[in-house]
């Protein structure tokens, strides 16, 4: 007879507790990874909902992305266009403004000039009688006045006499500058600019000083010069000094033209000679020796040696006995100037002078 078993209630009991979570376990996961998959369902039909709008809303924008592209693009351009004629313009105005700065000074310059030039000539008018009385060979050796940096006399020995006086000016293109860099920058500017010079209105004045000294029984003629020789005033006849507005006309017509071109002495003194009658006082206005003779040069450029040349042979067609007062500007790269004009002056019995910079 075989042994039977002992019933173990424990046994029986800790597997009926095993099965029972066991069973508690898979129906939990099987509970969540239902609901899982249904939310992962419910979430996957909303982003492709949104994608697919999405690339609906892509898919219509294109055509307007690449229009509004192109009107960027047109944009850009019209403010580059926008910005270059902003600067176009700002030069402009600054250019004009320069100009019209320019015009005012000159205006108020020649407005001035006009207005002492009129004193003068009336002044002369009401001494006529009395200048009378003076002796020829008194006049125009009294103390000159100049105004300046406060009121100064100056006792410059220049003889303002004579029957025919003729006033030289230099009109060549180195009477822009004393410098050679300067000269050719100015020479590329605008006529009025060049006019605005402070060299060649410092000549004007001067020509404008020896007017307003020339006796009031004297005739007197005002040329310009470069390479060739022009009158500035209405002919190349003597005018007498009591006609004030031939005066006047005269310095307007020198300061309505800027010096330009070379320099000729030899045509200056052939046309002294073809003067009826010759001159017997001239006041020559000078800054350099010349560059030339009667005719143009063949090269373009002319040596130290080369102006002596010139000055040599122009010395020889200088009339006889009549004295030559030179006022010189000196400028630079012509250190032979000043020597020769000095001589000049003294060998045909005149004055040399190499004024301040601030006269007359």
């Amino acid at each position: 007879m075989a042994r039977r078993r002992r019933f173990n209630a424990f046994s029986l009991s800790f597997l009926d507790v095993m099965s029972c979570g066991f069973g508690a376990v898979v129906l939990i996961f099987l509970i969540i990874e239902h609901s899982t998959d249904d939310d992962v369902r419910a979430v996957s039909r909303d982003l492709l909902a949104e994608i697919r709008l999405l690339d609906y809303e892509i898919e219509s924008g294109r055509p307007d992305l690449a229009e509004l592209q192109e009107r960027i693009e047109e944009l850009k351009r019209q403010i580059a266009e926008a910005r270059r004629a902003r600067m176009s313009i700002v030069e402009d105005a600054e250019r004009r403004r320069d100009e019209l700065d320019d015009l005012e000074a000159l205006t108020i310059a020649e407005r001035e000039s006009l207005e002492q030039l009129k004193t003068d000539v009336e002044t002369r008018e009401e001494e006529v009688d009395r200048l009378r009385a003076i002796e020829e060979e008194n006049a125009g050796r009294s103390a000159i006045f100049v105004e300046g940096e406060g009121d100064r006399q100056y006792l410059t020995g220049l003889f303002v006499g004579g029957s025919h006086i003729l006033i030289a000016l230099d009109a060549s293109a180195s009477m822009l500058d004393a410098s050679i860099v300067n000269i050719i920058r100015r020479r590329n500017m605008p006529v009025e600019r060049q006019l605005q010079s402070p060299k060649w209105r410092r000549a004007v004045r001067t020509v404008e000083w020896l007017t307003a000294q020339v006796p009031i029984d004297s005739q007197f003629q005002i040329v310009r010069f470069n390479t060739a020789v022009e009158s500035a005033l209405p002919s190349e006849a003597w005018y007498d000094t009591t006609d004030a507005n031939v005066m006047s006309d005269a310095i307007e017509a020198l300061g309505e033209t800027p010096p330009g071109g070379g320099t000729s002495l030899e045509n200056l003194f052939d046309a002294m000679w073809r003067m009826d009658p010759v001159p017997d006082n001239v006041f020559l206005i000078v800054d350099s020796l010349p560059t030339q003779g009667a005719n143009a040069p063949r090269r373009a450029t002319v040596t130290g040696r080369q102006r002596m040349s010139h000055y040599g042979d122009a010395l020889k067609r200088l009339p006889p006995n009549v004295p030559v007062n030179v006022i010189m500007f000196p400028m630079e790269g012509d250190p032979l100037a000043p020597a020769a004009y000095w001589s000049l002056a003294q060998n045909t019995g005149g004055v040399y002078m190499s004024p301040s910079e601030d006269w007359p």
